[in-house]
């Protein structure tokens, strides 16, 4: 199993290219199921996650090439309905071909998602909302058995809930129901965005007619489209991180600021010098690292898949700061490895307090998941001695490249059999 060694203690300087994001190119290659047009796919990110997406699309019966950068998907043989576990366990957002599926042929099988363990992060949201366009189901061994006897047909819906996955499952199964789809208290992540305007370009019918609410007219023809996939904002929040972490000096490249503005905000608080271009961010890190409390929440919010990241920041501040995580119930599985390395945190239900002041020890650490993974990582970059990560087979599911984007800039960093 692969391993990352990295030596610490040395600034990060120099300038970092961003990934397309991972959390807008799976929703919209599910999405594609809805055509049998080609679809050309650009600044799609080369990490574990898009390779299963695709490979649950060609078992599906998708035709996939990469030309050059763009994937080519052609759907005209496309007539399976049925997702196995083996290609969904790995990757939540497996579920997300479920809506598609189920607009184009009026039924579907699909396994229930695995991913990361940071929580239960129920499909339920899901199915009720689904059941609401006319579509009847049953969870037999682990299998959502999904049937729209009449076709999905438009509905009024109210998420009970925030959820990005279950938004984007019923945006996408409401572009070909019957008549017209009203969806109430939607998640409005940039990557949902990303993917309403990429089904407009396919030729469907939907607008925001409020903050949170997507009115969507059920059409009958798709267009061949051709579509770049947004920047990846967590893969910049990280390496911004890393950049203040360190006390360096990096230029994140191809991104949107305003879209992360939340997160620059933070870190200005937090005693970072940075500066904005069009599609630039440059930040200078700081030696004096300010406390501050910070809560997870939906977007426009601060993310939970940077929490973990900025969690290792605050433990070098200057006094105590209070991370809430208010998004998933399970997200603190990277603390007992950041304490192993000299951290003072402490956990009670869903709040962590951060001591601060913390001189990070090298050690031998294991990922729990994705963002747990990169805060290691990230923790590691600090320290004077050598650290090993385990189990980096989570890191791979969402960082393109990462430990050649960190040498480029001057970390010490080699992966190993």
């Amino acid at each position: 199993m692969q391993k990352l060694e990295v030596s610490g203690a040395n600034k990060l300087k120099g300038q970092i290219n961003i990934s397309g994001s991972k959390n807008a190119s799976l929703p919209i290659l599910a999405a594609t199921l809805l055509s049998d047009k080609k679809v050309y796919l650009n600044n799609l990110p080369k990490v574990k996650d898009i390779e299963t997406m695709i490979n649950l699309l060609k078992s599906l019966g998708s035709i996939t090439k990469f030309n050059k950068k763009n994937l080519i998907i052609d759907n005209y043989k496309q007539n399976k309905k049925f997702a196995s576990y083996n290609l969904v366990k790995t990757m939540r957002a497996g579920i997300l071909v479920l809506g598609p599926l189920l607009a184009k042929f009026g039924n579907a099988k699909v396994s229930l998602p695995g991913g990361c363990a940071i929580g239960t992060r129920p499909v339920d949201i899901h199915l009720k909302s689904l059941s609401k366009l006319g579509v009847k189901y049953k969870i037999i061994q682990g299998y959502v058995h999904a049937t729209a006897p009449k076709g999905l047909i438009g509905s009024k819906i109210h998420f009970s809930k925030i959820s990005v996955g279950a938004t984007e499952n019923l945006i996408i199964a409401s572009t070909l129901a019957k008549g017209t789809t009203v969806l109430n208290n939607c998640a409005i992540e940039p990557e949902v965005k990303d993917l309403v305007n990429f089904l407009i370009k396919m030729g469907c019918n939907l607008k925001w007619v409020a903050k949170r609410s997507l009115k969507i007219v059920g059409v009958n023809q798709i267009n061949e489209t051709s579509y770049s996939v947004m920047f990846d904002r967590i893969e910049a929040g990280t390496y911004l991180i890393a950049a203040a972490v360190t006390e360096g000096n990096l230029k994140i490249k191809n991104v949107i600021p305003k879209i992360i503005q939340t997160e620059i905000n933070i870190l200005k608080k937090i005693g970072m010098k940075i500066n904005t271009k069009k599609n630039e961010i440059h930040i200078i890190g700081n030696k004096k690292i300010k406390n501050i409390n910070i809560k997870t929440s939906p977007y426009p919010g601060f993310p939970t898949d940077l929490q973990a990241q900025i969690m290792v920041l605050l433990c070098k501040g200057n006094k105590k700061s209070l991370i809430k995580e208010d998004i998933f119930e399970n997200r603190f599985m990277h603390v007992a490895e950041l304490n192993r390395m000299g951290a003072k945190i402490s956990i009670k239900a869903n709040k962590a307090l951060v001591e601060g002041n913390t001189k990070f020890a090298a050690a031998e650490l294991m990922a729990t998941d994705l963002r747990a993974s990169v805060s290691l990582i990230l923790a590691a970059l600090t320290t004077k001695g050598k650290s090993v990560i385990n189990r980096i087979y989570h890191l791979d599911r969402g960082y393109e490249n990462i430990e050649k984007k960190l040498k480029k800039v001057g970390a010490k960093i080699r992966r190993v059999n």
